[in-house]
């Protein structure tokens, strides 16, 4: 407990307990230790979460709570004003929460210590000749002051429970840097991470990696799991099972409704989710600005093109060389037709259709590719080599 804490509530003058006379203190002085024992009694033989022996740590706090309530609640009325006291109910909040129980507990024990404690005081001052109207408002002052505790305690478990969760999150924002880190985490550190973090290691997992100003609203959007952390610019999440029904969906709603650009790498085992990340980034890369999520396993093709820019361009200038001597406008045309043709399988018909050109201007146009290419338009391998120039190429317009 904060022993060493106090609090000043002046805020609450108005409190009906600070309105009594103080003389009534000298009535209920003399039944103030009974009152505390009957209270810390009716609490444990009511309350089941507290129904175990007044000792140790437990029986500490409740004694403390019980015995500081009734001393501060004389000490007030004594003064007719604020008294400061250490802050325990605060504390048995946050004990609450550590222990890993609601408050509804704690505050049945608020209760049951308030009626027992207005029974006791209630018969002390009939005893001693108190008026009605003291008594009255001797029962609100008791009810209104455990509503104070209480509030205390509901402030504490909340300011646990959000350290908790806090925590909480660090170790899992840890854990993705863990698992995506390069060179590779070895396994037991992963597992010790994902301990720490109370998060299961999937079989399966991905990573995405989001840009844009709303990305860390678009990473809480995520399947249920997924967990995330900021890294620079970009938002890394790591998502359970993303080929599982329904979750690429979620993944695209999650980036598409809040407007952000994503790269989506391989599915993978946990212990291969930095080689996920890498193809998260180039994904993310190729998409450059345009919003939504690219996957790095749907463009794989595009991505190893993409891998060495330099080595690409060598390709696309060898294989498509013959194009050098041409005009602009020629090169052009043919080009177009040669992708036609190669993606047609040579169908005149349906070469022509898709560049919406008449079939004799196509099969001239082909005549012409006969005459740059020769026998390399009748090899499969130097057609595959063609296809691939073609979309290497930086003046493709496929």
């Amino acid at each position: 407990m904060a022993a060493e804490t106090y609090i000043d509530r002046t805020k609450i003058d108005d409190f009906p307990w600070r309105q009594l006379d103080p003389a009534i203190v000298d009535v209920l002085r003399p039944v103030l230790d009974d009152t505390a024992a009957e209270m810390i009694q009716a609490v444990v033989s009511s309350v089941p979460a507290y129904a175990r022996p007044i000792e140790g740590e437990f029986g500490f706090g409740i004694v403390a709570g019980v015995q500081a309530a009734l001393s501060h609640l004389l000490a007030e009325i004594e003064e007719g004003g604020p008294v400061g006291r250490p802050d325990v109910y605060r504390a048995l909040g946050q004990g609450e929460m550590r222990a890993g129980r609601s408050l509804d507990s704690l505050l049945t024990a608020y209760r049951i210590g308030a009626r027992v404690a207005w029974r006791r005081f209630a018969a002390a001052g009939v005893e001693a000749g108190l008026a009605p109207d003291t008594l009255y408002l001797l029962a609100e002052g008791i009810f209104a002051y455990i509503d104070v505790l209480s509030g205390e305690s509901a402030e504490g478990h909340a300011a646990e429970q959000s350290a908790a969760a806090g925590e909480a999150e660090l170790r899992r924002r840890r854990l993705v840097r863990v698992l995506v880190r390069e060179p590779p985490a070895d396994a037991a550190a992963v597992r010790a991470a994902a301990a720490a973090a109370e998060w299961g290691l999937p079989r399966l997992l991905a990573v995405l990696l989001i840009a844009g100003d709303e990305r860390a609203l678009a990473a809480s959007r995520l399947p249920v799991g997924s967990i995330s952390e900021d890294l620079g610019e970009l938002t890394c999440a790591v998502v359970i099972d993303p080929d599982a029904p329904g979750r690429r969906a979620e993944i695209e709603r999650a980036v598409g409704d809040c407007g952000t650009t994503a790269g989506l790498g391989t599915t993978v085992e946990w212990g291969r989710a930095a080689l996920s990340f890498q193809r998260a980034r180039a994904a993310l890369q190729l998409a450059g600005s345009e919003p939504g999520v690219l996957s790095a396993r749907e463009n794989a093709g595009r991505l190893l093109l993409a891998a060495d820019p330099a080595l690409a361009a060598e390709l696309a200038a060898t294989m498509l060389a013959p194009f050098d001597e041409l005009g602009p406008g020629s090169r052009a045309r043919l080009r177009s037709t040669l992708r036609a043709w190669l993606a047609e399988q040579g169908r005149l018909a349906q070469v022509a259709e898709r560049l919406g050109v008449h079939p004799q201007t196509a099969r001239y146009r082909l005549g012409r590719l006969r005459e740059l290419f020769g026998e390399d338009l009748a090899d499969p391998d130097r057609r595959f080599w063609l296809e691939l120039a073609l979309r290497a190429s930086p003046d493709d317009e496929g």
